[in-house]
């Protein structure tokens, strides 16, 4: 058995089944790791052009388009595969739209005495967050990081419980209330530790990710998995910048 499976992650984007009764007919359709890297930093760049534009812009009203489009285009993404090299450029893009409003929202936030609360605090997420992808990339490249059973399940555990508390959030928000741990303005330390923690299992998802690209690229999975591998980043990377952006916040507030 191959030391990448018997786990499914909870990234919906990547899980072992990505890879099944879909490989290359011969070795120059088949996906590489170096292939996958050079797609991920292609729809990076989509992603931070498009979301300079509605940062500089001040577009707001593009982040819920941006939103649900993305999501729909993800759904998209994920059963069928083969759309990838189409779909997740249009992913980036879209995503691209809602993270660089979200962050202009962020900033324009103004205190009683009309002060600007999170000036500068985009900038600081996007710094930590290619400081944590590129700190992972490189530990798991040298073994330092393995993404063993036990971590890959832990990982699973750990993530599947903050989806629970998101969509509990998400329900109770219908009714005018929410869990106080996610509101940027609460500033306790139990707050910052949680928001600590689902950072730290949010960057461990990476991990996760590398293993199951490299998989993909063990089992000769088509070319077009490469996108697919990069779209897969692409969902924890956002992630992981919006858990950032929130985290910032609540300290910026003690």
């Amino acid at each position: 058995m191959s030391k990448h499976l018997s786990y499914r992650t909870k990234n919906p984007a990547l899980n072992s089944k990505s890879f099944q009764g879909s490989l290359a007919s011969n070795t120059s359709d088949a996906m590489t790791i170096n292939g996958t890297v050079d797609k991920t930093a292609i729809s990076l760049c989509i992603l931070i052009v498009a979301g300079y534009f509605t940062y500089t812009s001040s577009m707001l009203w593009l982040i819920l388009p941006g939103c649900i489009g993305g999501f729909i285009v993800a759904m998209v993404t994920i059963f069928k595969q083969h759309w990838a090299p189409y779909t997740v450029p249009i992913y980036a893009l879209l995503e691209g739209l809602t993270l660089g409003g979200v962050s202009k929202l962020y900033e324009s936030i103004q205190g009683q005495n009309g002060e600007l609360l999170y000036e500068g605090i985009a900038l600081q997420a996007i710094t930590i967050t290619v400081c944590i992808l590129l700190s992972l990339l490189l530990a798991y490249r040298a073994n330092i990081i393995k993404a063993t059973e036990n971590f890959k399940l832990g990982v699973f555990a750990a993530t599947g419980g903050i989806f629970l508390i998101y969509i509990a959030d998400l329900i109770m928000s219908f009714f005018g209330t929410g869990i106080s741990v996610l509101n940027i303005t609460n500033s306790s330390n139990f707050s910052i530790l949680f928001s600590l923690g689902v950072v730290v299992i949010a960057s461990l998802n990476l991990v996760i990710d590398f293993d199951f690209i490299e998989e993909g690229a063990e089992k000769g999975a088509p070319k077009y998995m490469e996108w697919y591998g990069a779209f897969g980043l692409l969902v924890t990377l956002v992630w992981l910048y919006l858990e950032i952006l929130r985290m910032l916040a609540k300290m910026r507030n003690r």
